[in-house]
């Protein structure tokens, strides 16, 4: 496959997979599965999760396989730079963990618990990162992609990639909207969205009395 060629396939392909994400993770969907198949619901998080790392896999091999040319390496001081910047969001990744119900994120919680609920069952809550940025994985993922070495087929991923998290973000909070109103507008007018601005964040007692009026009865 000539690296043109596989330039558009990546960018058909992402485009495709980006666009069957977003239509699986919409409420409206999961509400009509709900509806015509409510004991799928408790499968459904296993489910999407399953799926998008199959379909993930194609193109992640003609990315990382198939030969391009060069568009930049990191040599000498910058590679020491970008690989530690890596090593910190890998670390990052790890960390924040242990702030997330990692069971409803896999599925594994819904399942186990018969969950008929279409909604997210956590409840708002703000870990460290969250009070610099609202999607602390989106922006340790950025850090991740745009340290590497870069070919035109890395580049065309990284570019698909960054585009959706910007995009897919917004729609994401729509969702997050949905769930907790005018507490989540609150955080995110104080609060950036995928890039943390030194100047923009909230300090511990600013997050915890966010989380307290939004777990107010």
């Amino acid at each position: 496959m000539q690296t043109e060629n596989a330039v558009i396939v990546l960018v058909v392909g992402w485009t495709a997979y980006f666009a069957l994400h977003s239509l699986l993770a919409s409420l409206k969907t999961k509400q009509w599965v709900a509806r015509h198949w409510p004991g799928a619901i408790r499968g459904y998080r296993l489910f999407y999760n399953l799926q998008s790392v199959v379909l993930i896999l194609p193109l992640l091999v003609i990315t990382l396989f198939y030969p391009a040319p060069w568009l930049w390496r990191w040599e000498g001081l910058a590679a020491w730079l970008a690989n530690g910047l890596a090593l910190a969001a890998l670390l990052g990744f790890f960390w924040t963990t242990r702030y997330y119900s990692m069971g409803e994120f896999l599925g594994t919680q819904q399942w186990r618990g018969h969950e008929t609920r279409v909604e997210d069952q956590e409840g708002f809550y703000l870990s460290p990162l969250h009070r610099w940025v609202r999607h602390p994985w989106y922006f340790l993922g950025l850090v991740l992609l745009w340290t590497r070495d870069m070919n035109v087929l890395f580049f065309t991923t990284a570019v698909m990639i960054s585009l959706y998290l910007f995009i897919g973000s917004r729609m994401e909070e729509r969702k997050l909207i949905t769930y907790h109103g005018d507490v989540y507008r609150e955080y995110r007018r104080r609060v950036p969205g995928i890039i943390p601005l030194p100047w923009k964040h909230l300090s511990q007692s600013e997050a915890r009395k966010l989380v307290e009026s939004a777990n107010r009865p």
